[in-house]
C-alpha cells in the first residue's frame, strides 16, 4: 500500500516517525513522508501546546480531501492527552504513545476489515521500544537515546504523556550508529531529556559521547538542560575531535520569580556562569534557548527582567513560545494572561532575537559547513556552530564538509563564500 506518515512536533516525534517507516518498508509498502495521495495515513501527534493539537486535529481533515476513501491512524502524545478530541473524525484508530511501533500490524488488520476503529490508549511503555535503523536523511541522522521525563516543570504537561525517563542500552545506540550509511555525515542525539541519559543509573551523556566520537562523524545534541553543565563535563565535551559547538540550552525565563513559578532547578546567575563555562571552552560555540512569554505569573517588570538577561547571556538565537494552559499541570491553576499581551511580548523578543543572530554572525569569520541541499542558487547547510549557511558553487557540494568565510545575514542565516 502507499502510505503517508506525518509527523507534528519535536525531533523525537520525527524520530519515531522514521522508525515507523522504516518498518512499513521493510514490510512492502511505499511510505512517504508528506502530505500525498495515500492509501493509509498515519498522523504522529503532538500535544505541546493547544495549537499543535489544534494542528494534529487539522492534519485529519487534510488527509481526508486528499483521499476520502483512505485509512487514518492517528498516534502519539495528542492523543495519549485526549483520544476525545479524535472521535468523531471518523477514523480508523486511535492509539497513545506506546502503540507507535505496533502500527504495521495494525494496518494489516484494518486492510483486512478485521477491525474497523478501536479507541485504544495504551500504557506509557516501561521500555525503550523503538527498532534500530530509522530511515535517514541523506547528510544527518538522528538517534533517539532516551524517552521521558523528571523534572514536571509547572507548564508542561509532557511527563504526564511521555511518562518517567528512561535511557536506552547504550550498546544499542552504539549498534545503530556503526549502521549508518557513509554517506551520513552527522549524528544528532536526540530525546525528551536528552541531559537525563543514565548508564546503570549513573549520568552516562559524556560516556556515550566519547564512544561515538570515535566513528569520525559529526556530534550534535539536540538540547540540553543548565544542570548537566559543569567543569567536567565541558572539559572531556571540548576534547572530542567531531563535537559540534552547539547547545540549545533551555531557559525559559530571565526572571528568578518566574522560574521559580515554573519549577525550573536554576538561576539566572547559575545559567550566565554555565554559559561562561562553555564560552571558555567553546570561544565561538553557539547557544540557543527557549523563552516561554505570557507564564500567569509574569509581571511586566519580570518580562524586562527576562530580556534585559536574554541580552546579557547574548544568545545566538531564541525558539519564542506563548504559554499555552495545559489542563493537569500546576500552572494550569493559575489565571491566564491575555492573548494580547503574549502576543506583544512575543513581538518585543523576536526584534531582540534577530539582533542576537546578527551580532553572532558578525562575530563569527569562518566556518566549516556540511552542505544538505541546494535552494534555488545556494547550496545550504549549517556550520558546526549551528549558522545557516547559504554558498554559491560552480560544482555539486551537497553532502560534503566544506571552509568557508561568512560574510554577511542574510535571511534566516549568512552569505557565505568557499575558501
Amino acid at each position: 500500500m502507499k502510505i503517508s506518515v506525518l509527523t507534528l512536533g519535536c525531533k523525537v516525534n520525527k524520530y519515531e516517525s522514521d522508525v515507523i517507516s522504516h518498518d512499513l518498508e521493510k514490510n512492502g509498502h511505499e511510505v512517504f513522508d508528506n502530505l500525498v495521495k495515500a492509501d493509509v495515513y498515519i498522523i504522529n501527534t503532538c500535544a505541546v501546546t493547544s495549537e499543535a493539537e489544534k494542528k494534529s486535529r487539522q492534519m485529519i481533515a487534510k488527509c481526508k480531501k486528499l483521499n476520502p476513501d483512505a485509512k487514518i491512524l492517528v498516534c502519539g502524545c495528542a492523543s495519549q492527552n485526549n483520544f476525545k478530541q479524535f472521535e468523531d473524525k471518523n477514523i480508523n484508530f486511535v492509539s497513545g504513545t506506546a502503540k507507535k511501533f505496533d502500527l504495521t500490524n495494525i494496518i494489516e488488520k484494518i486492510h483486512n476489515n478485521k477491525m474497523t476503529y478501536t479507541k485504544n490508549i495504551s500504557d506509557l511503555p516501561l521500555k525503550y521500544e523503538a527498532s534500530s535503523f530509522a530511515k535517514q536523511t541523506r547528510t544527518r541522522a538522528y538517534i533517539k537515546i532516551q524517552d521521558g521525563c523528571n523534572n514536571f516543570c509547572s507548564y508542561c504537561i509532557i511527563p504526564y504523556l511521555r511518562g518517567r525517563s528512561r535511557s536506552r542500552d547504550l550498546n544499542s545506540i552504539l549498534e545503530e550508529a556503526k549502521a549508518l550509511p557513509n554517506e551520513i555525515k552527522e549524528i544528532v542525539l536526540t530525546g525528551i531529556n536528552v541531559t537525563d541519559y543514565k548508564i546503570n543509573n549513573e549520568k552516562g551523556l559524556i560516556i556515550l559521547l566519547e564512544k561515538l566520537d570515535k566513528l569520525g562523524k559529526r556530534l550534535r545534541l539536540s538540547s540540553m538542560e543548565e544542570t548537566l553543565v559543569d567543569e567536567d563535563f565541558i572539559k572531556r565535551l571540548s576534547l572530542l575531535k567531531n563535537f559540534c559547538p552547539h547547545f540549545h540550552l533551555s531557559l525559559q525565563s530571565g526572571s528568578l520569580d518566574v522560574l521559580k513559578k515554573m519549577n525550573r532547578q536554576y538561576t539566572p546567575a547559575e545559567f550566565l556562569n554555565s554559559v561562561k563555562l562553555i564560552r571558555e571552552y567553546f570561544p565561538t560555540a553557539g547557544i540557543t534557548t527557549d523563552v516561554i512569554v505570557g507564564f500567569p505569573t509574569e509581571t511586566d517588570e519580570n518580562f524586562e527582567e527576562s530580556c534585559d538577561f536574554i541580552k546579557d547571556v547574548a544568545f545566538s538565537g531564541l525558539h519564542i513560545f506563548q504559554y499555552s494552559k495545559r489542563e493537569g499541570t500546576v500552572a494550569s491553576k493559575l489565571k491566564d494572561l491575555s492573548a494580547d499581551v503574549k502576543k506583544q511580548r512575543s513581538k518585543v523578543l523576536e526584534t531582540i532575537d534577530l539582533q542576537l543572530r546578527e551580532n553572532f554572525i558578525k562575530n563569527n569569520k569562518t566556518a566549516k559547513v556540511l552542505i544538505e541541499e541546494k535552494v534555488e542558487n545556494f547550496y545550504v547547510g549549517y556550520s558546526e556552530n549551528y549558522i545557516k549557511c547559504y554558498i554559491k558553487a560552480n560544482d555539486d557540494i551537497i553532502n560534503q564538509v566544506v571552509n568557508v568565510k561568512i560574510v554577511k545575514p542574510y535571511i534566516d542565516g549568512a552569505v557565505c563564500e568557499l575558501i
